[in-house]
Formats: structure tokens, sequence, C-alpha cells
């Protein structure tokens, strides 16, 4: 692709930014992301004096991407969980944790809560349906034991994102390795484990808080016909099924691992576990297929972010945006080096860009990717900064995948709600700066 012969700018130029900046704007503004995504990729083929031809042309490139591929492995785990629902196997994990712990006390149900939320939102690889799944099992009895829907909203909305962060086959896992270059077992390591635990912790502590907050103030209201735990039957053909789709995944998983298989290996893993869960739960073939359809269907929205972002990506890359931003910010390295590059990415990403959490990572790593190895920025350094990017705006400020967990958690605290988030996000500030400082020496 190259500017055409009436392009509005001349290139390289950091005006070439501007398609993006109109994105994230948009985005900002409530706006749908495939709505924002087009009006980029309108006024970047205007601004970069583009065919028709041309822009067909990078549609076509952008569908045999990597990022489309990614697209389509998350709109097929969408499928995947609409089989483990019909199946009760999401019900019976839950159950088992549950049982596990023996849930008596609050404590011990925040735990299982987190546990939950984690399992079932890193296997299914998405916040909204995982713990739309776990909270019909999970909020009768934190009521009964007056967790307050303040204290659950939060553990919801931070389990479920370090869900998505630890699972091996979700999308923010897949392409924060695609584009780092790092093991699925050095990722785990050395940023999403350490990031996860200081993230848990503070969210921990800010939720403590909470509950003393809002105790007495704010409670469930539960209905007569609500089920306890104890109420919930899970059959042998359930447990015959969950127990052999979690060896079918652990297998299948640490053979990926063991093997290095690439990213393409996430998609032949979600088409045999749909496979081990229509054998397990004897259903008709056509059944299976019209349930993956069904939850692929529900993700359509997701799948075109994807290949969108990818062309307007391209013709900011064209433009030469990201080159000339780089060059802005070239005295960085210089002055501050590595320590620089992975704040400034953090804090670019992790409270100025709110938009779907492969896209932040796409635009991320082209605005400081390059920058990052001309430091010397060891690339699981550069990884804590991707999970900033993807993760702290939505617990800074009120956002769809906010709402969507004080929706299921059924709050309306959004003050508290908000402030218990604040300090696991003020934890992994504090983390973030330290290691920022000694991690790149360490990792060398």
């Amino acid at each position: 692709m190259q500017p055409g012969s009436w392009s509005l700018i001349g290139t390289p130029s950091i005006l070439a930014l501007i398609p993006l900046v109109v994105y994230v704007i948009m985005a900002f503004r409530g706006k749908n992301n495939v709505s924002g995504l087009i009006v980029g990729i309108f006024l970047g083929a205007l601004m970069l004096g583009f065919s028709p031809k041309v822009v067909a042309n990078a549609y076509q490139k952008a569908m045999g991407s990597t990022t489309a591929l990614m697209g389509l492995i998350i709109v097929t785990g969408a499928g995947l969980g609409v089989l483990m629902s019909e199946t009760r196997i999401s019900h019976t994990l839950v159950y088992w944790i549950v049982k596990k712990i023996g849930v008596t006390t609050q404590t011990k149900g925040k735990i299982a809560l987190i546990i939950c939320s984690i399992l079932i939102c890193g296997m299914l690889g998405t916040l909204g349906g995982g713990n739309a799944v776990i909270a019909p099992i999970m909020i009768p009895i934190l009521a009964s034991l007056g967790v307050t829907p303040t204290v659950v909203a939060a553990l919801f909305k931070v389990s479920g994102e370090v869900g998505l962060i630890l699972g091996p086959l979700t999308g923010v896992t897949l392409i924060t390795m695609d584009v780092t270059g790092l093991s699925y077992a050095d990722l785990f390591m050395y940023a999403t484990l350490p990031f996860s635990v200081v993230w848990i912790i503070g969210t921990w502590i800010g939720c403590n808080r909470a509950q003393k907050r809002t105790e007495g103030k704010e409670a469930y209201e539960l209905d007569d016909d609500v089920k306890n735990i104890d109420a919930i039957v899970i059959t042998s053909q359930q447990k015959r099924s969950t127990i052999v789709f979690l060896l079918s995944f652990i297998v299948l998983v640490g053979y990926g691992i063991y093997s290095k298989q690439g990213t393409s290996y996430a998609l032949i893993v979600m088409i045999l576990l749909a496979t081990v869960i229509g054998v397990m739960g004897r259903m008709d073939i056509d059944h299976v297929v019209a349930s993956l359809v069904k939850g692929i269907a529900s993700q359509t929205n997701m799948l075109l972010i994807f290949i969108n972002i990818e062309v307007l990506l391209m013709m900011v890359e064209v433009g030469g945006g990201f080159s000339s931003l780089a060059k802005m910010l070239g005295g960085m390295v210089e002055g501050g080096g590595p320590t620089s590059v992975m704040l400034v990415a953090a804090v670019v990403g992790g409270f100025g860009i709110e938009a779907a959490a492969v896209a932040e990572i796409k635009i991320i790593y082209s605005m400081f990717g390059g920058l990052a190895k001309q430091a010397g920025l060891p690339m699981a350094c550069f990884a804590i900064s991707i999970l900033a990017a993807t993760r702290l705006t939505g617990s800074t400020y009120p956002t769809t995948n906010f709402a969507g967990q004080m929706g299921t958690a059924q709050c309306q605290n959004t003050k508290e709600a908000l402030q218990a988030l604040w300090v696991g996000v003020a934890f992994v500030c504090v983390y973030i700066v330290i290691w920022a400082f000694i991690g790149p020496s360490l990792l060398k």
C-alpha cells in the first residue's frame, strides 16, 4: 500500500495518527467500536488518497492476518461456552469449587468467587459471558453471607479480567504472545502471574474497605425461589462430562505449550473440545454445530473489530504515523532508556485508550514496540505495559466493561465500586513503577 496521488498529507507524518485518534475518541464517547473503526478507516482513506480498490485490498490482506485469526479463535470460544453451559460443565465446575472451599464465611465466599471467575472467564475467554454463567450460583451464596453488591461487582470485574490474562487460549494472551514473541510459560511467569497477584491483593483490600462502608446500607433482595447451593443437583453424566472436559483441556493445552504450537493451534483446541463436549453430552452433530454457531453469532461484532482494526493500523503505518511518533519520543530513549519506555507505554495504554483489548494491544505495540526494542526493554517487561494498557482503564473510570459487571452483580453504587477498584489500580501502578526500574536489568 502506498499513498495515492491525491493524498492530503505528505508521508511520513504525525498527521497519519488522526484516524486512530478519531477512533479512540469515539470509543471514549461510548460509540460502538466498529462504528469508530469505520469512521477512522474512511478518514484514513480520504487523507491518504486511497481508491476503493486499495481499501478492498487492505481488507483482503486483513482477513488473512494473525489479528483476524485471533478474532476467529475468540468467537469460536464463545460457541464453546454455549456448549459448556448446555451440558452444565460450567455449573459443575463452580459447584465443585464452592463445595470444596466450604463457603461459610464472607472471606471464603469471596475466595470462591475469585477462583470461579478466573477459571470460567479464562476458559471461555470472555469477561461478560464467564461471570454471567457463575452469577446465578454465586450471588445467592454471597448474599446469604452478607457480602454487598458493591464488593461482588468489584470482584467480578477484576477476577474475570485476571482470568482473561491468565487463560492460555484467550485473545489477550494469544495476541500478547504474538506481538512480544514470548512463550506462554515466560509470559505467565514474568508478566501475567505477578501482575495478577498484585492486582488481586490490592482489589481485595479495596473490597474489604467497601464492605465496611456499604454493609447495612445495601444488600441483595433474594426471592424465596432462589436456590441454595445444596439444592443444586449434579448428575453423574454432568460429572463425567466435566472430568473428561478438564482432562482434555489440560492435555491439549499442555501439548501445545510443550511442542511450542503457534497461535492457530488454539482454534484446533476449541474444535476438539467442542467435539469432546458433544460426545460426552450425547449430542447430535447438528445440535453441536448449531450451538457453536449461536455462540459465534453473539460475538460477530468482535470479529468485525479485529478485521477493521487491522485495516486502520495498516493505514496509519502507510502514512508514517507510528514512525513519526517514535521519532518524537526518541529523546526519551536517550534520557530514561527502557524504564521510560515501559512507564510511558503503560500510562498511555492504561489511562488513555478504551477499546477492545486486542485493538488496544495492537495500538500500543504499533506505538511503542519498535521503541521498546530500540531501548533494549525486555519483552517480558513490555508485556506488563501491555497488561496495564488493556486492564487499568476499565478500573479507573466507568467503561462498557465496568458497566457490564455492575449489571451482572446487580450493583448501582458506582462510587464505592470504583473506589474499591482504585485501590487495586494503585497497587498495580506502584508495582509497575518499581519493576520498570529493576526489571529491565534483571531480565536482560
